[in-house]
């Protein structure tokens, strides 16, 4: 993915320190080239070794280093990347750079750089929220800096509200939309586009729940790649972990009611609705207060329907909307999906056997059959991102056959 491109990161004294190693070893992996720079403070967190072992390359710490052959590292470390990272970004080094202080080898670097830059602040809450803190992220932005939001949590200190580095993923995700040529296609710009993604969780008592194997992967990579083509993108998650997509309106749920309740508020302003969630099917009909303690002999559970939210979507849809639904089997998946086409009165069936090797739950690769009143297409294995821009090139030709185009 990242093949050609040149990626600085600086890295300064912070506890999260330990999370760019593997940042580093995700992008080599994209077979980007990738440089780093560690302060004093940081080398107490994290070895140099370490990057340079996954790198291939020195790790840069001293201004005047005469032992690496880098022409002028502070010059050349910020100005032959295509993009420099500092994350964690301490307080210090936040301030130092609003001020135009460069007196290491990172600071000269980063003010020395021609391409662009992004910063990852990772402090304690209290320094984060600090006045004078946010009017250096501030005054770093309108110099064209782009800053990462950090998460909220707890942190080291024990504190809990944000200052927490971002995962390693989310770091990732910017890097590569920076990086990364946007689709030139933008074919999907000014589209409205529902995706649901991951289970729901029906509750049982305060410690029970029922929910299914769904990571939410499809749905997060259809998401993914319909914003990167252009479309302003809505998506509707279950709980998963994976990271939100940047760029994407997200709101999550617990409960098939809660999604159903969402998408319906939600689906007269859309232009394509895609239902990639694996919603639950039945509930208990009685949620117990207290916890159910375990009792002798068997045990009998009433249960109930959900709402069926892609069968009312199919019913209510208006004139020129897209609808498709996703279709998880174990058996006859084409006849078993072609009638669920019919029924829900949808425009298109994405089917799977969560049987075959590399597709269904969890996998970063699917299979997907895309079946329509005009037909049949097998996707073929490939990866979740490839299927979703399939699946979204299908879905773009019938909404454009609705308008009329």
């Amino acid at each position: 993915m990242l093949t050609g491109k040149r990626v600085t990161l600086g890295v300064t004294g912070s506890i999260a320190a330990y999370k760019m190693a593997n940042l580093a070893s995700m992008l080599v992996k994209q077979n980007c080239d990738v440089h780093v720079i560690l302060t004093k403070h940081a080398a107490q967190f994290i070895t140099p070794v370490t990057f340079e072992t996954l790198t291939k390359h020195p790790c840069h710490m001293e201004t005047f280093d005469r032992t690496v052959a880098e022409d002028i590292a502070h010059l050349t470390l910020g100005q032959k990347a295509d993009l420099f990272l500092v994350a964690p970004a301490s307080a210090d080094i936040l301030g130092k750079l609003a001020c135009g202080i460069a007196d290491d080898l990172l600071t000269s670097s980063v003010i020395a750089a021609t391409c662009p830059i992004l910063l990852a602040p990772a402090m304690n809450v209290h320094m984060y929220q600090n006045p004078i803190v946010q009017e250096n992220i501030r005054r770093l932005q309108s110099f064209g800096c782009e800053v990462i939001a950090p998460e909220t949590g707890r942190l080291a200190c024990e504190a809990v509200g944000a200052g927490k580095l971002p995962q390693e993923s989310v770091l990732m995700e910017h890097i590569v939309q920076r990086l990364s040529k946007e689709d030139e296609r933008n074919d999907l710009a000014g589209l409205r586009v529902l995706v649901t993604a991951g289970p729901t969780r029906e509750s049982l008592d305060p410690v029970r729940f029922f929910t299914n194997h769904s990571t939410g992967k499809m749905g997060y990579a259809i998401a993914e790649r319909a914003r990167k083509r252009g479309a302003k993108v809505t998506l509707v998650t279950g709980p998963t972990e994976l990271a939100k997509p940047a760029g994407v309106n997200v709101v999550s749920v617990t409960t098939a009611e809660e999604m159903y309740r969402q998408v319906m508020q939600n689906r007269q302003a859309q232009d394509i609705i895609i239902k990639a969630a694996a919603v639950a099917d039945y509930r208990p009909v009685q949620v117990y207060s207290q916890k159910m303690k375990k009792q002798d002999g068997a045990f009998t559970l009433k249960m109930e329907r959900t709402k069926d939210i892609l069968a009312e979507l199919g019913r209510e849809k208006h004139a020129g909307q897209c609808i498709c639904g996703f279709s998880m089997e174990t058996e006859h998946v084409r006849s078993n999906s072609r009638e669920k086409l019919k029924k829900k009165q949808v425009d298109l069936i994405a089917a799977n056997s969560i049987k075959e090797s590399g597709a269904g739950f969890g996998c970063d690769t699917n299979r997907l059959t895309l079946i329509s009143e005009e037909g049949e297409e097998d996707t073929g294995l490939r990866t979740k991102e490839a299927c979703a821009d399939l699946l979204l090139d299908r879905l773009y030709a019938i909404w454009q056959q609705k308008q009329g185009r």
